[in-house]
């Protein structure tokens, strides 16, 4: 049986990546462009222990590809309206996130 290494817990009743997300301070989400006048959604404010696994979620949910780097993910293409849902699907509180 896997334990959870900040609580001790068993894996499948631990509650510290459900309490980790929402001590998330705001998530802001927005669109720019890039070379070529290309558009890019980019989600800032992501915890860093759930920075790869949010953004192997997030390419998977928008059939993308993107990149996560120094707290912040990038993603090819236009998702701004569709990123409240999915993050919102995977625990993080809809208060924090903030789209500009």
């Amino acid at each position: 049986m896997d334990k959870c290494p900040k609580c001790g817990m068993l894996k499948d009743l631990c509650v510290c990546e459900i309490l980790d997300k929402q001590g998330v301070a705001k998530i802001k989400v927005y669109t720019t462009k890039k070379k070529f006048k290309k558009l890019i959604t980019v989600v800032e404010g992501i915890d860093k222990a759930q920075l790869i696994q949010t953004t192997r979620e997030l390419k998977q949910k928008f059939a993308c590809g993107g990149t996560s780097k120094d707290g912040i993910i990038i993603l090819q293409g236009d998702h701004k309206r569709k990123v409240t849902a999915v993050l919102k699907q995977l625990g993080y509180p809809e208060e924090n996130i903030e789209i500009n």
